[in-house]
C-alpha cells in the first residue's frame, strides 16, 4: 500500500505544469528592492540580499557568497543608476548566468524605472562619488519605490505567468498604502526644520515632504569633508534652527562636532529597512525617518 502511495505522488507531480513547485530565484542588491520583492512576489520568489543594510552600497566588494547566488538567480533586482557599479557587473560577468545580464529578462533596476534627480554633472570618479545617471536613492521616496512596483510586477509577470495577476494586484495595493499614508506623512513633515545631511542621500525623501536641505558636510560626494567647509557651514548657518544628519554607515565625529557648535541635534538613522523588511516594513522605515525630522 505504502509503495502505492508513492507511485501516486510521482505520477501527481510529473503531471504538474514545470515549475508549479518552484519558486523564483530573485537576488536584491538592498533590503529596500528586497523588501519590494517580498511584498510583490510573496511565496512565489526565493529571495536572497546581497548587501546588508547597515552597508553602504557605493563601496561593496564582489564576494563568493554573492557569485553563487547569481549564479542560479532568475532575476536580480538592483537599485541602478550605477550605485552598484563598484561590484555588481563584476560578480555578474563572474556568475556566467546569461540570462541576468543587464538588457536581459531577468537584469531589473529600480532607478530606471522613474525620473531621477541630480541628472547630468561629469562622469569622473575623481570627483568622488559622482553619478552623471542621477542621484540613485530612491529608496527613500516611498511614492517612486510604489511605480518601481509596479514596473516589478509586470517583470515577474513576464518570468511566471501563471502568477501573473498576483504579483499586479500586491503592486497595486502596495501603491495604494503608500498613497493613503502621505497626507499623514506631510503632516508630519510639515514642522520640520532644515537638515544638513552629511550626503545627498536623503534628498527624495527631503524633496517628496518639502523639507529643507540646507547643506552636505561632504563639500564632494564621496570625499571627507574639509575644516574650511565645517568652519564655512558654521558661519552660514549659526542662528538658525536645524538638523544634522547622518546615516548609520556615516563617520561620526565630525557631524557631531558640526551639531555641538550650531546647537542642533545630530540625527544618526539607518538608510535601508531591515533585512527582513516587506512592504509594511519599508513603509515602517519611512515614517521613522519624517517622525525623527519633527522638531
Amino acid at each position: 500500500m505504502q509503495r502505492l502511495f508513492k507511485l501516486l505522488a510521482v505520477s501527481l507531480f510529473l503531471l504538474l505544469p514545470t515549475g508549479a513547485w518552484s519558486a523564483l530565484e530573485v537576488v536584491a542588491t538592498s533590503s529596500s528592492t528586497g523588501a519590494l520583492v517580498r511584498e510583490i512576489a510573496a511565496e512565489q520568489a526565493h529571495l536572497t540580499i546581497l548587501a546588508p543594510p547597515d552597508r553602504d552600497l557605493h563601496h561593496l566588494q564582489a564576494r563568493p557568497s554573492m557569485i553563487r547566488a547569481l549564479r542560479g538567480a532568475d532575476l536580480v533586482v538592483a537599485l541602478g543608476a550605477e550605485i552598484e557599479v563598484g561590484w555588481l557587473p563584476i560578480a555578474i560577468q563572474q556568475a556566467a548566468n546569461p540570462q541576468i545580464l543587464p538588457g536581459r529578462i531577468g537584469y531589473f533596476e529600480a532607478a530606471a524605472q522613474v525620473t531621477l534627480l541630480d541628472v547630468g554633472g561629469p562622469a569622473d570618479r575623481a570627483l568622488g562619488d559622482i553619478h552623471p545617471m542621477g542621484n540613485p536613492h530612491i529608496n527613500m521616496d516611498p511614492v517612486r519605490m510604489a511605480q518601481v512596483g509596479l514596473a516589478l510586477a509586470e517583470r515577474l509577470a513576464k518570468l511566471d505567468p501563471s502568477n501573473a495577476t498576483a504579483y499586479r494586484q500586491r503592486a497595486r495595493a502596495f501603491q495604494h498604502a503608500v498613497d493613503s499614508r502621505l497626507p499623514a506623512w506631510r503632516q508630519l513633515a510639515a514642522s520640520a526644520p532644515g537638515v544638513v545631511a552629511y550626503h545627498r542621500d536623503s534628498i527624495y525623501l527631503l524633496e517628496r515632504f518639502a523639507v529643507p536641505l540646507l547643506n552636505t558636510i561632504e563639500l564632494v560626494p564621496g570625499i571627507p569633508p574639509t575644516a574650511a567647509h565645517i568652519q564655512q557651514l558654521v558661519h552660514t548657518l549659526q542662528g538658525r534652527q536645524g538638523i544634522v544628519l547622518i546615516t548609520t554607515y556615516q563617520p561620526e565625529q565630525t557631524p557631531r562636532i558640526l551639531a555641538n557648535t550650531l546647537g542642533w541635534p545630530l540625527i544618526s538613522l539607518p538608510l535601508e529597512p531591515p533585512l527582513n523588511a516587506d512592504g509594511a516594513g519599508y513603509l515602517s522605515h519611512i515614517e521613522d525617518w519624517l517622525k525623527a525630522l519633527k522638531p
